[in-house]
């Protein structure tokens, strides 16, 4: 294998081939998908970066790599900052950086199915000069690079989603029609996916099919994907009005939609479809995937198929808190994340976990994405804390639960504790919220910083994310972020609620709990009023918290919350896990 240095040498190399004064490398596919396969882990493979958000801008005498406040630690130490300068992406963006050389007219080469119209907007700043280039320079010189996933396509029953595919895809055309548009570009597979109630297994943790579709204003559609994995029996499940035909036709479909309005999303479409409709004389009208909103505001049998998830889900996180507490220590971190994985796979309908765990112990756990490996992972120790951010995916639902716990016999400290308890008040905060509908997650996401902040701390994250029904963890772009976002929250959603700490050398606290939007009982007839409940059904460990920095009404939470616990989860264990599951829902005025 060619090591980092060679690499970028051929690159430059390729580069100086064809003109080209620089060339971006994104960390996503041609679906611009935050989880990807193998295939296109072209920035992990040109940087040594494995995060799941980052973009390399290459020039010939000088590299950057970008990425956001998640991995700003690991990407320190997992590239070479004598080949890679490392940026901020929000802080410091690309453009900024291209702008900041001073160097009128750089032409920017970049493969237009890795970028969006949008992200490309922000890339090359003023200075620079993009290019498209056909094909990707990376997998040029690449040449052991795995083959791209080509697994069945799986239908969705019904009685999941709590509607058909033929419902949603006329709702779809109804909005073409209502907007003046022809036809859309659908190139996000979990758009898809929910559209046609299908599943897939082309990523490791997301059950999606990598396709891309077409759905015209009278309802009909096709599906750009290899026929091949699409078996009889789904196909007819797809009815008549959709067309199943290979991606390489892609390009002949589109020159037929001359004279056309084509909705295209211009940040979760590839450039390419733009640049292709263009080409052929269509009018590409930018505007939302119209997808997500219907998405996002899940039916009464997602909604219940999310509680059946998050039950089954909270009893495996209690036999293994359980776990960890008399058998964890010693063990190493993977170790660890695999005993939990074993634990959820224990039930039937537990079909993978949501996303590679991030099983973190003292410093490890102040890197926010923090993944294990066999030859490093650490052993847990008695005296430090242990984070665990993991998830599962069931048929119906998707769960993602994070949860921090003091190790060993001894009294944690005061210090560890105080900040722990933050962590907690900013993360109920947050659930406690009664809001107007419509309110953008960006609005609520200082609820869950406030008591962090009045102690002078803070965590470089959103405070949650949209959640998927059997599909991805994150579920884009509904979020409760500190950028502004001016995306909607709307009763039937789910989302995360998850506040931290980062100690750099030291310790990571984080606390997640899934979330439903549900109606609030007060606000007048004309402007309704929302609330959360929560799904997630997991204790938080009591000997973490200090009571006396708690009110009232957080006391009354904590207590309410592990109560529901209880409730819902004692008729699913055994005896054993019954007792320890009392003890981990004691009130606190019994401390």
């Amino acid at each position: 294998m060619a090591s980092a240095h060679a690499r970028l040498d051929a690159l430059r190399a390729h580069m100086a081939e064809l003109g080209l004064d620089g060339y971006v490398v994104p960390r996503n596919d041609a679906f611009l998908g935050e989880y990807i396969a193998p295939s296109a882990e072209r920035l992990a493979w040109l940087t040594g970066f494995t995060g799941s958000a980052g973009t390399a801008i290459v020039l010939a005498d000088r590299a950057a790599l970008f990425t956001d406040g998640r991995y700003m630690l690991q990407i320190a130490e997992e590239t070479d900052g004598a080949l890679w300068e490392h940026w901020h992406l929000h802080e410091h963006p690309p453009g900024r950086w291209l702008d900041a050389l001073d160097r009128a007219g750089l032409r920017i080469g970049y493969d237009p199915m890795l970028l969006s119209a949008a992200r490309l907007e922000t890339l090359t700043g003023t200075w620079g000069c993009p290019v498209p280039v056909a094909g990707n320079l990376v997998d040029g010189i690449w040449t052991d690079r795995p083959a791209p996933p080509t697994g069945p396509a799986v239908a969705q029953p019904e009685a999941w989603t709590g509607r058909s595919a033929d419902a949603k895809r006329v709702a779809l055309a109804e909005t073409l029609r209502r907007d003046g548009q022809d036809a859309v570009i659908l190139a996000d597979p979990s758009s898809i996916c929910w559209l046609f109630n299908l599943r897939g297994t082309d990523l490791a943790h997301t059950p999606v099919l990598l396709a891309y579709a077409l759905v015209r204003a009278d309802a009909t559609a096709t599906l750009f994907v290899d026929p091949a994995r699409i078996a009889p029996a789904v196909r007819s499940g797809l009815g008549p009005q959709v067309d199943v035909v290979e991606a390489a036709r892609m390009q002949e479909m589109l020159a037929a939609l001359s004279g056309q309005q084509v909705r295209v999303d211009p940040e979760r479409t590839p450039l390419w479809f733009t640049q292709t409709l263009e080409q052929h004389g269509a009018r590409p009208v930018r505007a939302p995937d119209p997808c997500l909103l219907p998405r996002a505001c899940k039916t009464q049998a997602e909604r219940d198929g999310m509680r059946t998830a998050h039950r089954l889900d909270g009893a495996a996180l209690c036999r293994f808190l359980r776990w960890v507490e008399t058998e964890g220590i010693g063990r190493t971190e993977l170790e660890v994340a695999d005993q939990l994985l074993a634990l959820r796979m224990q039930s039937s309908e537990c079909v993978m976990a949501s996303f590679e765990a991030i099983s973190a112990t003292g410093p490890n756990a102040a890197l926010m994405h923090y993944h294990p490996k066999a030859a490093t992972a650490a052993r847990l120790q008695a005296g430090q804390l242990y984070l665990i951010d993991s998830g599962g995916q069931y048929p119906g639902g998707t769960t993602d639960v994070t949860r921090t716990v003091w190790l060993g016999d001894a009294v944690p400290p005061v210090y560890l504790r105080e900040q722990f308890t933050r962590v907690l008040q900013g993360h109920i905060q947050l659930a406690e919220a009664v809001f107007p509908d419509g309110t953008s997650g960006h609005r609520l996401d200082s609820l869950a910083r406030l008591a962090l902040w009045r102690s002078g701390l803070d965590f470089d994250h959103g405070a949650g994310h949209g959640l998927g029904s059997f599909l991805s963890v994150h579920e884009w772009p509904l979020a409760f972020t500190s950028r502004p976002s001016a995306e909607p929250v709307h009763a039937g959603m789910v989302l995360t609620n998850e506040p931290g700490y980062y100690e750099p050398g030291s310790h990571g606290i984080r606390l997640e709990n899934a979330m439903e939007v549900v109606p609030a009982s007060v606000g007048a007839r004309n402007r309704p009023f929302l609330r959360f409940e929560p799904l997630t059904l997991v204790p938080f460990q009591r000997r973490m918290i200090l009571p006396a920095l708690l009110d009232d009404a957080e006391r009354r939470w904590i207590d309410s919350y592990h109560s529901l616990i209880q409730t819902r989860l004692s008729p699913m264990l055994d005896t054993g896990m019954t007792a320890w599951l009392e003890a981990a829902c004691c009130p606190l005025a019994v401390v």
